[in-house]
């Protein structure tokens, strides 16, 4: 395992500060400096240099403007030390406008450029008697060239920092998206590895109900002799064989709960009007929960499309008795339709109780029930008839005011009934 020490010595001490080291150096060397001012000078032009990427607290925008007026301090001193406006040093000008790049848009920057020159350059001009010394047309062309020089090399630094900084966004973009991609990745496994389930715990239920349907058969027979056997006066045996067959019963219409959930689903598209399919899950619904209002709002829009209305029935029913089930005697449940492009939205709304955040993850799973007697198949059902079809269910809910269960059902669908 790496040594943390020597990492951090790594990132503060990079090949580009031995390139500043030497450069600088050749620069002392090739121009047979002797004079002390004028090395320390450049020796801390160096070290501003070197330091200006490592210093964390200072890689802020302020922190930037900083390095750039020290930099433009010390080539000002550096060309007023050594023969103001004919000193050799005005190329070390360019360093703080190719800084100011990083910073600065196009234009920016090279305002920036001609500043810089003007007031760390050009502004040594002010320090000459001009009584001695005149400008002739050879040095205005040598300082216009060195203004025009700065500029182009400004123009040229901020384009590539343009560059950078668009590819620095893209690579941000980038992230996001693979991120975002991951994300959605994570959900299609998690999909994978519940339909795995599904089908496994269908299986094992389609061959537990079978099992359990021929025993259950001769309980239910014999309890209904032993019935008919007992005489009037043991009224104790006559109703616990009672309880025996009404259990048989009722663990009957589980297991064939538990048939419907597992056998295959054969989808018969037809076209049908969602209106009056939506009509008589509702009647059928107002009839099992009567201290409900149910009301509708309709899109008058949607057209008839192809879809399987027997099964989608059985969804709009179950929705619409859960949703009256968790209102409030007196309260109202709405039903509102719309068409959304090529999709239509059908939304089951209630004003209830509300479902828990945790529980949302899966309600629609099998088994899963917030009833007292509920067998928790109902909405693993409703979803899989829907996928079926092709479409989406979702549900959004908040304790304490209700919920809204969306189907979402293509008006194309791709399917084309064949056998789940």
């Amino acid at each position: 395992m790496p040594d943390p020490a020597s990492k951090n010595w790594r990132s503060l001490i990079r090949p580009q500060d031995f390139v500043w080291v030497l450069l600088f150096a050749a620069l002392i060397l090739t121009a047979q400096v002797r004079d002390f001012s004028e090395i320390s000078m450049l020796v801390a032009f160096a070290i501003v240099q070197i330091l200006e990427p490592k210093i964390q607290p200072l890689k802020t925008t302020g922190g930037r403007f900083l390095w750039i007026g020290l930099k433009l301090a010390l080539a000002f001193l550096l060309a007023g030390y050594t023969g103001g406006y004919t000193s050799r040093y005005w190329v070390l000008l360019m360093l703080p406008v190719v800084s100011a790049a990083s910073i600065f848009g196009v234009i920016g920057t090279l305002l920036f450029s001609l500043a810089a020159v003007v007031l760390a350059y050009l502004s040594l001009l002010l320090f000459i008697d001009w009584k001695i010394y005149t400008l002739e047309w050879p040095e205005i062309s040598e300082l216009a060239f060195r203004v025009i020089v700065t500029a182009m090399v400004g123009n040229l630094s901020s384009i590539l920092g343009e560059d950078l900084r668009y590819q620095s966004k893209q690579s941000m973009l980038t992230a996001e998206q693979l991120a975002e991609a991951n994300l959605h990745l994570q959900e299609a496994e998690e999909a994978v590895r519940r339909s795995d389930r599904l089908a496994a715990l269908g299986q094992m239920s389609a061959g537990l109900a079978h099992e359990l349907r021929n025993p259950l058969g001769t309980v239910k027979a014999s309890a209904e002799m032993l019935s008919r056997s007992i005489g009037a006066e043991n009224e104790v045996a006559r109703e616990l064989a009672g309880f025996i067959s009404s259990e048989v019963d009722r663990v009957n219409s589980l297991i064939t709960r538990f048939l419907q959930f597992a056998k295959p689903l054969e989808i018969r598209l037809d076209t049908a009007d969602l209106t009056q399919v939506l009509d008589r899950a509702i009647a059928a619904a107002g009839r099992e929960v009567p201290s409900v209002a149910i009301y509708t709002n309709y899109a008058p829009e949607i057209p008839p499309f192809p879809f399987d209305a027997e099964l989608m029935e059985r969804v709009f029913y179950n929705l619409v008795v859960n949703a009256a089930q968790a209102t409030a005697a007196g309260g109202a449940v709405t039903v509102k339709t719309r068409a959304a492009g090529n999709t239509v939205e059908i939304s089951v709304i209630d004003r209830g109780s509300g479902i828990e955040p945790a529980q949302l993850e899966t309600i629609f799973n099998p088994f899963f029930t917030t009833k007292p007697q509920g067998v928790g198949l109902g909405l693993a059902i409703v979803s899989k008839i829907v996928d079926r079809h092709g479409g989406k269910i979702s549900v959004e809910s908040e304790p304490g005011k209700g919920s809204v269960f969306r189907v979402l059902l293509p008006m194309q669908p791709s399917i084309a009934g064949s056998k789940a």
